[in-house]
């Protein structure tokens, strides 16, 4: 009996479109709740188009009704993500037809959602999100390439026609994707997936589709519908789509789930579109582009996790539109008559309260630019930087010094990111300063780095710092958080090592330095080298004139911070000092607990003015001690003067 279940059960798995069909029913009842799915299917069929009964979203639509501006050009690139996304588990049904079900699968992979369902594929949404950006072709086609109108012409051609249209099995027409149907022309331009002879045996099973199907007990058809599957580490994602593509991301990064693109799209002037191209261009040199013509999962996958874990938040709240519609109206239960009959033929734009947002940022620096943050933004936590950054010190304004340093932010009480900004220094020292910077430092072993797709030789480092700068004099603080990280001309970050735990010094005769070990640690034994600084295999020092900086990379790490996993080569930056910026991260909290220590330490000064001094010294000080303002007394981190 119990193998007659198990033959049937097989047998009832055999067709890949009822699964997929099955996939979508489970998902809409465990990943939204009932109101969320009223939303979403009057989103959908509100906008849809019709034809012999079924209803699809075509690229326009999608694109009109995300708000995804047309300067940036990322939209056909989103579409072809939808109908990879849509087809999912089965890549072989790709690119799908954007019907209900299909939508439904998108939006549920773009949010997330998934974990109510797909236990075991939280953490690879990553791999999906390449395969629907990949193309497997040698010639590396872009999207671009071919005119989205070809793309729906080809749609509209015929496809439309063979479908069964019944309400309950829409996705049947995903059918035509997997042989011979009039899709198939679709796979020539980009899709990754299209069916191929292939002698190699490497396993590249997608685990969120192993999740999916084993929630279906449909392992085996999965497994069957693989084996006709291009390799995942066979494809490239194009290096123009993926530029486009970060530069869409750059805009969403601070995105509330009802918030419209559209007001962060009216402000990409020229110049703000600029700015994003070069941002863009920095993230796509991680990647090595000289090498190669496009990226591959592997670089993809080590890069993505390392130094752009947050990369893709953006496209949780930008699909989460699709669970807001404004038709619906929950303050009234029945429409008026009015809005019953308002016909809705053509895509419209997401609706939300027209109120003012607290600006992103306080205001610009001259490093610190919304895009700028917005690049912070894919490594550091997206809800701890928008609109919770405050100015603590800005050089440009509060003069290159670091008692200025000291006196703007030894008392914020919160992590705080610092940013460096220079030019790369010539090989030789050509003046007495430079000379005198690259006596305190080792001769100089590596090369300079990668000048990435920039010619001026401009550099931007910065560090993110997990607990309140004190200045340092035995010991090195910071804690397991603490990062480096470069943003220009290539972006990378490092992260903090258990090896050593000198994360970060700060003191007024030595300066800021970063995986340094603290000024007593570094002394040699010989005399002759005894003023040079013990360079950690990767850190940043900003000597204490604040006028030049060096950034050192040791391939062969056992620092404070780990080498990189990418450039695997050492190399040292020496720069001139532009500009810097100290930023803390925290809010209005944050910020008043800071001014009460500004107005503590101001009454404390006026104390010291108003104590009125007599003829005998030691009754003077006497009275200090019993004020205590002077002595052992650790009275308060003032200052004294």
């Amino acid at each position: 009996m119990g193998q007659g279940h198990s033959d049937e059960r097989v047998a009832r798995n055999v067709s890949t479109e009822q699964l997929s069909h099955e996939l979508a029913l489970r998902f809409a009842r465990k990943c939204f709740t009932p109101l969320e799915i009223t939303h979403f299917k009057d989103v959908f069929r509100s906008l849809a188009d019709e034809q012999d009964g079924m209803q699809y979203w075509k690229e326009e639509t999608l694109c009109r009704f995300l708000v995804i501006p047309d300067a940036l050009g990322p939209g056909p690139l989103i579409y072809q993500m939808a109908t990879y996304l849509g087809a999912f588990p089965f890549p072989s049904l790709a690119p799908s037809i954007l019907t209900i079900e299909a939508m439904l699968k998108v939006v549920v992979i773009m949010t997330e959602r998934y974990g109510s369902v797909l236990k075991r594929g939280r953490a690879d949404r990553n791999k999906l999100l390449f395969r629907s950006l990949a193309v497997f072709d040698r010639r590396m086609s872009s999207v671009y390439e071919k005119p989205p109108k070809e793309v729906l012409d080809e749609i509209k051609g015929g496809s439309l026609e063979k479908v069964d249209t019944s309400d309950a099995v829409i996705e049947e027409a995903r059918s035509q994707a997997a042989g011979e149907g009039p899709l198939s022309p679709l796979y020539s331009g980009y899709s990754i997936d299209r069916p191929r002879n292939d002698d190699e045996e490497e396993e590249d099973d997608d685990e969120l589709a192993l999740a999916a199907l084993d929630s279906l007990d449909a392992i085996e058809v999965f497994k069957h519908d693989q084996r006709a599957d291009t390799k995942i580490h066979h494809a490239q994602i194009p290096i123009d789509n993926f530029r486009r593509l970060l530069m869409l991301l750059l805009v969403i990064a601070p995105l509330d789930s009802q918030e419209s693109l559209s007001k962060h799209a009216q402000q990409l002037t020229e110049a703000r579109i600029q700015s994003l191209h070069k941002v863009a261009d920095a993230i796509l040199w991680s990647f090595t582009p000289e090498q190669n013509a496009g990226i591959f999962y592997a670089s993809f996958n080590k890069i993505i996790p390392a130094s752009l874990p947050y990369m893709f938040d953006g496209l949780n709240p930008l699909f989460e539109h699709f669970l807001f519609s404004k038709n619906i109206d929950l303050s009234k239960r029945k429409r008026t008559s009015s809005s019953a009959q308002t016909p809705l033929t053509s895509p419209s734009v997401p609706q939300v309260p027209d109120t003012p947002l607290e600006p992103l940022l306080q205001k610009e620096g001259d490093i610190l630019t919304l895009p700028l943050l917005s690049q912070i933004s894919f490594f550091l936590k997206p809800s701890s930087i928008f609109r919770r950054l405050r100015p603590l010190y800005l050089g440009a304004s509060a003069g290159f010094s670091l008692g200025s340093i000291s006196q703007k932010v030894l008392n914020w009480r919160a992590p705080s990111i610092l940013l460096v900004s220079g030019s790369r220094l010539p090989a030789s020292p050509s003046g007495p300063r430079e000379r005198a910077f690259a006596d305190t430092l080792p001769p100089k072993r590596f090369p300079d780095s990668a000048a990435g797709n920039t010619t001026n030789g401009k550099l931007v480092f910065g560090a993110y710092i997990d607990v309140p700068w004190k200045e340092t004099h035995k010991e090195a603080i910071g804690g397991p958080e603490m990062l480096l990280f470069q943003l220009e001309p290539i972006h990378e970050v490092w992260r903090s090592s258990t090896i050593s735990k000198d994360y970060f010094t700060f003191n007024l005769r030595t300066g800021v330095q970063f995986g340094v070990p603290p000024s007593n640690k570094s002394v040699h034994s010989h005399s002759h080298s005894s003023e040079h600084v013990a360079l950690g295999p990767v850190s940043l020092i900003l000597d204490s004139s604040l006028e030049y900086g060096v950034f050192n990379h040791d391939s062969t790490g056992g620092g404070s911070f780990h080498p990189s996993a990418t450039r695997l080569v050492d190399w040292q930056d020496r720069f001139e000092i532009e500009a810097l910026e100290v930023w803390g991260c925290g809010g209005d909290e944050e910020a008043e607990r800071q001014r009460k220590e500004w107005e503590f330490e101001e009454r404390e000064a006026e104390a010291r003015k108003s104590v009125k001094l007599g003829k005998s010294v030691e009754e003077d000080r006497a009275l200090l001690e019993m004020a205590g303002l002077v002595g052992n007394h650790n009275a308060s981190g003032g200052s004294m003067g």
